[in-house]
Formats: C-alpha cells, sequence, structure tokens
C-alpha cells in the first residue's frame, strides 16, 4: 500500500512541478553568446503588452516574439542597452518596462498616496483639537438646573 502511495506522491510531483519554460523560439537566438545574453537580459526587463505580468522572454503572444526580435536587431546594429530600451520605450511607453524608471512621474506616483494620507493625518487631528476645546451641548436653564439639584439632594 505504501509503495503505491510513494509511487502516485512522485508521479503527482512530476505532472506539478514547476518547469521553466522560456518562449524564446531557437530561430531566435543569435550566434554570439554575449549578444544573447544581452538580448535576455533586455527581454527580461520587458513587459509583454499582451500578457502584461510576463516579461517578453516568458511570452508567446506574436507581439512577445516580434519583441524579442526588434531587441536582437537593435542589439545587432550596435545600440546599446540604454538604447535600446529607450527606443521600445519611446514606441510603447514606460508601462513597456517591468521595472519602471524613477522619474517625476513615478515619485508623484507612489509618493501621492502617502502625502494624502499625511494630509488627511493632519486634517483630523486639527479638527479633534479644535473640537476638544469647545464645549458640548447647551447650558441648563434655571428649572432643570433646580430639579438636578432636587436629585442630588435625594
Amino acid at each position: 500500500m505504501s509503495s503505491v502511495f510513494s509511487r502516485l506522491l512522485v508521479v503527482l510531483f512530476i505532472l506539478f512541478a514547476p518547469v521553466s519554460a522560456f518562449a524564446v523560439n531557437p530561430d531566435e537566438v543569435l550566434a554570439d553568446p554575449a549578444l544573447e545574453a544581452r538580448a535576455r537580459t533586455l527581454s527580461a526587463e520587458l513587459r509583454c503588452m499582451v500578457c502584461q505580468n510576463q516579461s517578453i522572454d516568458d511570452s508567446n503572444a506574436d507581439l512577445a516574439k516580434d519583441l524579442r526580435l526588434l531587441v536582437r536587431e537593435r542589439i545587432t546594429d550596435g545600440d546599446s542597452d540604454d538604447q535600446v530600451l529607450n527606443y521600445i520605450v519611446s514606441r510603447y511607453g514606460e508601462f513597456v518596462l517591468l521595472k519602471p524608471r524613477v522619474g517625476m512621474k513615478t515619485v508623484l506616483l507612489w509618493g501621492a498616496p502617502a502625502l494624502l494620507a499625511l494630509a488627511g493625518g493632519l486634517s483630523l487631528l486639527l479638527f479633534a483639537r479644535r473640537r476638544a476645546g469647545k464645549p458640548t451641548g447647551s447650558k441648563l436653564t434655571a428649572d432643570e438646573q433646580a430639579k438636578l439639584s432636587e436629585l442630588l439632594k435625594k
């Protein structure tokens, strides 16, 4: 019984083991290993615009293949890594980068929620301080004061 169970566990492990499968086809690979390594590094930094949470290196989409070929073409033409990235960003926007560059837009994007939370906390604090000094309710009338005194004496 335990033999069957252990074999079943091995089969399940093999079936559900994560398999690393890159979408780069053999016809896309550059002959020079150094250039291919640069292309793979750049492809890992670029987002597939179809899949959106995968790099173009991992995606099987046609657009991802076109971008992989474009990266390799630009590298073989002698562009530096920054020139290749700038070229692709100029056509697809900053969204194509999996790790956005730090700039004024990204600082505003990531800093705005913290600034809004800070402003909200300060306004709540000021509002609470202003209310703390003000009396709540109204003064008792003479009749109410007399009734209260009478109740307290009992």
